[in-house]
């Protein structure tokens, strides 16, 4: 027999989950030192499930404070002209993000439940800040002069509880002859007799049911990043932009490209994608869009070939590099030190006007085939 289920009650700090993040970022158990278990009960699939989603949430929130606290980032509210009542969201940037003369980067993680700063809430809980945030990349890009952009792509809307239905009783009808009132009755308290039952059923602890409110203008990954580009990129001062996509954020750069093809290319020096989902077909990407790609963008892909080894590609955009790893999620981590050196050579090769070092590794991977 299934065992009754606990309260969905959970702490909503990481103390309460007597958990701390310990020097080496990793997350440990603050008393026997264990990793983080996920079946804490057995089986209680759900009530795990819900443990673990409690946990990221407070995850969420501790990452964000890290991007104000230890990356010096500052929290911006959007819409920029959002009124005290609209829902809103936010991103994070740096002191220096609209003003840096030089270089930009922007980050745009996948989908899912993400949030700014994080590349994979699975990599912080089992693994370690390093690979699961984005933090890294942060720090190196401020150490070597870029201003920094954070987007929040999945931050669409918030979460309200939803307004009771007022059902209006069979009996508020007094025109009606009293025995069809009382039969209306009858079958009415039978249908929420059934109603009761089978909400008890479905929702058991009695959750809250919620309704969704979606921010102006950033109801969507896609929706969000032309927001960001419009609002913030496009007016900053930079020479050079780059942007650092992983999984979903891929398809949300090529959804802008698409959206600001002109203000994009001039704009952007180099795109590094992380086993990016976009595809330039299914998106109906132009031509002058694919070769575009084809010569700022580089995708590094999870394979389990050597990192930046030349990974054959079926579809005619950017050329693909092995990432180092088969696992997707930490596709961003492993290439993080590659990413920076394409920056470097695309922002030299920019300035001395060459073609970029990428073109000639692209044209080489064509020959290769060949």
């Amino acid at each position: 027999m299934k065992k009754d289920e606990p309260p969905l009650d959970f702490p909503d700090t990481l103390e309460g989950f007597e958990y701390a993040f310990n020097e080496k970022g990793q997350l440990r158990h603050i008393k026997t030192g264990e990793p983080f278990v996920f079946n804490y009960r057995e089986d209680l699939h759900r009530w795990n499930q819900k443990r673990y989603e409690a946990l990221g949430e407070i995850i969420t929130k501790y990452v964000y404070e890290l991007l104000e606290k230890d990356c010096n980032l500052k929290k911006v509210s959007i819409p920029v002209d959002a009124t005290e009542s609209e829902p809103k969201s936010f991103i994070f940037m740096s002191e220096d993000a609209l003003t840096n003369p030089q270089k930009l980067m922007v980050l745009i993680h996948g989908s899912g439940v993400v949030r700014a700063g994080q590349w994979a809430r699975r990599l912080i809980i089992n693994e370690d800040l390093d690979s699961g945030t984005q933090i890294p990349f942060i720090k190196r890009a401020v150490d070597e002069g870029y201003g920094v952009i954070v987007l929040n792509p999945n931050e669409n809307y918030i979460e309200v509880e939803k307004p009771k239905m007022h059902i209006q009783s069979s009996s508020d009808s007094s025109d009606e002859p009293a025995e069809k009132r009382e039969r209306k009755d009858k079958v009415s308290k039978e249908t929420k007799k059934r109603r009761d039952f089978y909400e008890k059923y479905r929702n058991p602890q009695r959750e809250k049911e919620m309704m969704q409110l979606y921010i102006r203008e950033n109801g969507s990954p896609e929706e969000h990043a032309v927001y960001v580009w419009d609002h913030f990129i496009a007016q900053s001062a930079a020479e050079n932009v780059f942007f650092v996509a992983h999984s979903y954020g891929g398809l949300a750069f090529v959804e802008l490209m698409i959206q600001r093809e002109a203000d994009v290319k001039s704009k952007v020096t180099a795109v590094a994608l992380t086993d990016s989902v976009h595809n330039v077909w299914h998106q109906e990407a132009g031509k002058t869009i694919r070769e575009w790609m084809r010569e700022n963008c580089c995708n590094w892909v999870s394979s389990s070939e050597p990192l930046d080894t030349s990974v054959e590609s079926m579809l005619p955009d950017c050329p693909r590099v092995s990432a180092g790893t088969d696992r997707h999620e930490l596709t961003s981590w492993k290439s993080f030190p590659s990413i920076f050196k394409f920056f470097t050579e695309a922002s030299e090769a920019k300035s001395s006007s060459q073609k970029p070092a990428l073109t000639r590794r692209s044209h080489r991977i064509k020959h290769e085939e060949l």
